[in-house]
């Protein structure tokens, strides 16, 4: 007797895998505008700062080679057959849906590697999906996870990672070291239409220092972006000084909102905000990214059975 067959979509934000493919995909991002210059220019230095290019895609493709063994292992008696979809380069969202349509796929869950949801984040890559789904007439049937940031394993991983970087900081002062959860800032006008999103990061950052009985912790945001419109904040960069007048010499980032290592997490923390906390003397480690660790992949396929159990 054959396996019953579902489909997986998981979702990312997509880098380029070549210098010369920097330009097109800024433009993607910027819906079909072209940068200026100095934003090009801005742009291929940040990547050159952490090597040239982000090993983004290299990571995303670990993790869904490593969702589909979990998936696998946890329920071997039906076939998970796991896609993978970018926002902003190929294989584009669409091309993922085309794919599974063409495979034959009528049944699939789709979910997106980031644990919070915002309409102005998890909510377009779903859009994406939609779309592409309604263009090719399938899968038939798609559902999505919408969020997974309370789940047990991701909590308890996130912990793990975070008490290691505390213990880099000297034992006398590790008490008092206080822990910043980092999330992608997004428009502050999201708090007026209700989004779920600050809460969110509110409530698996107290699940996270509760699990490690740590009680000096707070949430702050970062790499926001280039508009004239306010954004979410205290900003990283914002919250380092201010820790600094008041006298703090350690400080641990766990940016929890990113699941790989990226430029937002290799440049923005680890080169922008560790220069800041070096200049002003401050102590900053940061907590390990996810990548395709083995209790974090638990945690996203234990999103994805539990989404898939609804149907």
């Amino acid at each position: 007797m054959s396996k019953k067959i579902i489909g997986i979509l998981t979702m990312a934000y997509g880098t380029p895998t070549a210098v010369d493919e920097i330009e097109p995909y800024y433009t993607h991002i910027r819906r079909g505008r072209p940068p200026e210059k100095q934003q090009l220019d801005d742009l291929i230095a940040r990547y050159e700062a952490i090597g040239g290019l982000s090993p983004l895609n290299e990571i995303t493709g670990r993790q869904v080679v490593g969702l589909a063994m979990t998936l696998a292992q946890m329920e071997p008696d039906v076939e998970y057959r796991v896609y993978i979809g970018m926002k902003h380069w190929h294989p584009y969202i669409d091309e993922a849906v085309q794919q599974m349509h063409a495979d034959g796929i009528t049944e699939a869950v789709g979910i997106v590697w980031a644990p919070h949801y915002s309409s102005m984040s998890v909510g377009t890559y779903i859009e994406y999906a939609e779309k592409a789904r309604e263009k090719y007439g399938g899968p038939a049937k798609m559902t999505y996870v919408q969020d997974w940031h309370m789940q047990p394993n991701f909590i308890a991983s996130t912990a793990t990672r975070v008490r290691a970087a505390l213990d880099e900081i000297p034992e006398a002062q590790r008490a008092e070291t206080p822990v910043v959860f980092t999330a992608h800032s997004l428009p502050a006008r999201i708090t007026q239409m209700g989004d779920p999103y600050p809460q969110q990061i509110e409530e698996s950052a107290r699940a996270i220092a509760n699990a490690i009985g740590h009680k000096n912790w707070f949430t702050g945001w970062q790499s926001a972006g280039r508009t004239p419109e306010p954004w979410l904040g205290p900003d990283i960069l914002d919250v380092i000084k201010e820790q600094a007048q008041q006298g703090v010499k350690s400080l641990v980032i766990c940016p929890f909102g990113f699941v790989s290592d990226h430029l937002e997490v290799l440049y923005d923390v680890d080169i922008e905000a560790k220069q800041l906390a070096n200049e002003l003397g401050i102590q900053l480690v940061r907590a390990a990214s996810p990548n395709d660790e083995f209790d974090f992949l638990r945690a996203v396929a234990t999103a994805v059975l539990e989404q898939a159990d609804k149907d």
